[in-house]
Formats: structure tokens, sequence, C-alpha cells
């Protein structure tokens, strides 16, 4: 493969093997990457100070997602470094995997691109220094950036990895009787918008710094268990329980537009088991 249109960074961790299961992006020349990532023609192997596969679109999943502050500030690092590369290999635009956790606590109607952050834990100020690193790192390169701050990612979230490690979900239950809400977005869904936001890419356009990637309301975590067949426990809620996190995704509607069903509580459990048996 002399050039592809996009390549897929961070392939083999927990959203890349469920976004794989779904692709469908007919027509578009795609290369993973990955750690364990295996000797096929559309893999390949990359670590820092390698030259980067020459591709028009990387989509970054690569980072950590867990541990103390000094850990997580490894994403900074891992996001510098692509930055380079991609800059040395010609890229013409990064799509960040980052995470509504950039905003912390958000308000009732939603966090829109432009909502301050607030009070983000150690997880989202990392995703968030990430980005701004990466921003001021390109400016002027002619890589652009564009930062995804995903939902929940059906089956990548919380819940999977409970469901994943053989122990029962314990759901908080707070003072109105029900669970904890978020913005979800699905594997397959995920893989659309990458898809759609590449051809445009592609075509020339110039997309926002940052975009919001969820459905678009939030999604109680329970209605989600119950449309997967998952069986769950109630705990009550402690004081640092948060019970909604929630996006406005109108920007992204305006881009991609929204496939209703697959933003219900059944049509991403759908997605979520689809990409398990695959």
């Amino acid at each position: 493969m002399n050039r592809a249109d996009i390549l897929v960074m961070g392939a083999t961790g927990k959203v890349g093997r469920l976004m794989r299961a779904h692709w469908q992006a007919k027509g578009l020349r795609v290369l993973w990457q990955g750690r364990s990532a295996g000797a096929a023609p559309d893999w390949a192997a990359w670590t820092p100070g390698m030259a980067l596969p020459r591709a028009r679109v990387v989509l970054l999943l690569s980072g950590i997602t867990s541990g103390d502050r000094p850990a997580l500030a490894e994403n900074r690092r891992i996001g510098l470094d692509v930055a380079e590369a991609a800059i040395k290999a010609g890229v013409g635009c990064i799509l960040l995997a980052s995470t509504m956790a950039v905003y912390g606590a958000t308000p009732p109607e939603g966090a829109t691109e432009e909502t301050p952050p607030d009070h983000p834990q150690a997880y989202g100020a990392a995703k968030l220094d990430m980005e701004q690193a990466m921003a001021k790192h390109l400016r002027g390169s002619g890589t652009a950036l564009c930062a995804l701050r995903l939902g929940n990612v059906a089956g990548a979230d919380m819940l999977g990895t409970v469901i994943a490690s053989g122990r029962r979900v314990a759901l908080d239950q707070f003072a109105d009787g029900s669970g904890p809400m978020r913005s979800y977005v699905g594997p397959r869904m995920l893989a659309r918008v990458v898809e759609a936001l590449a051809r445009r890419i592609i075509a020339g356009e110039t997309l926002p710094l940052a975009l919001n990637v969820a459905g678009q309301r939030p999604v109680a975590m329970a209605d989600l268990l119950a449309a997967a067949g998952v069986g769950f426990d109630w705990q009550p809620a402690g004081p640092q329980a948060v019970q909604q996190v929630a996006m406005d995704c109108t920007r992204l509607a305006a881009l991609v537009p929204p496939v209703p069903e697959a933003e219900t509580a059944a049509g991403l459990a759908a997605e979520w088991k689809g990409a398990m048996s695959a």
C-alpha cells in the first residue's frame, strides 16, 4: 500500500477492536497499527522515532486511560510523538480520540465544544492537556487536528470492562431512584463517524478543532444493561458520584447525519454485542 487514506493508530486497544468489527469504509484504504499488530499486509508497526506510514488521515486511538497523574501525563508525550511524525509524513489531519471527561461536570443540557472545563478529574485533565499540546505543536504545520471528544463507547467503558472481567456490575442509585446517565456512542456509529469525517478531510474540508461524538441524548446505564441482557445490582451513590455527564452533539449532526435507532439503549447494546461476537 503506497498511501493509506486512514491510518488507525492504537487499533488493538478496546475501542479499536470494537470498531474493526464494524468497519465498512468501502473505497477507503485503511492501515491499522497497534502494539500487538500482526504481519498482515494492512497492518503496520510503528514506534516513536520511526517514519510514520504515509496516510491522508490519522485516527489516534492510542493513549493511557488509567493510573496516577504521572502515568496519565504520558498521553501528552504520545500525542506529541505522533504529531511530529505526522508532520514529517505529510498527514492532512489527525483525528484524536479524546473524551467527554475533558469537561468534568457538564450542564444539564449537555456540554458544547465551547463549554469551559469544570474541574475534570485526572484522566480528563490529561486528555485535555494532550489536545492542547498537539494543537500548539501542529499550528502552522500543514497537518490539522480535530479532537473527537468521545462519549462512553458501548462495550469499551466501565460496564464493558467489568463484564469482561467476569464480575457483576453494581450501579450507583441516586436519590430519585435512578442510576447514572451518560452520552454514549456505539462502535458501529463511531466507525461511521470516522469514515465520514475522513472523506470530508480528503475532499479538502477543514474540520473544527474539537467535535463531540455521541448520540443526541444521554442513555441510562441501567437501560443499556437491560437491553444487553446483563444483570446488575444497585448500590447507594456516594457523595462523589455523578448522575449525568452529557454532551451537546449538534455540531456532529451537521457533519454526520444521526441514526436515531443506533442511539437507543437497544441499538447500542446490539452494536456492542455484535462486535463481541464478530
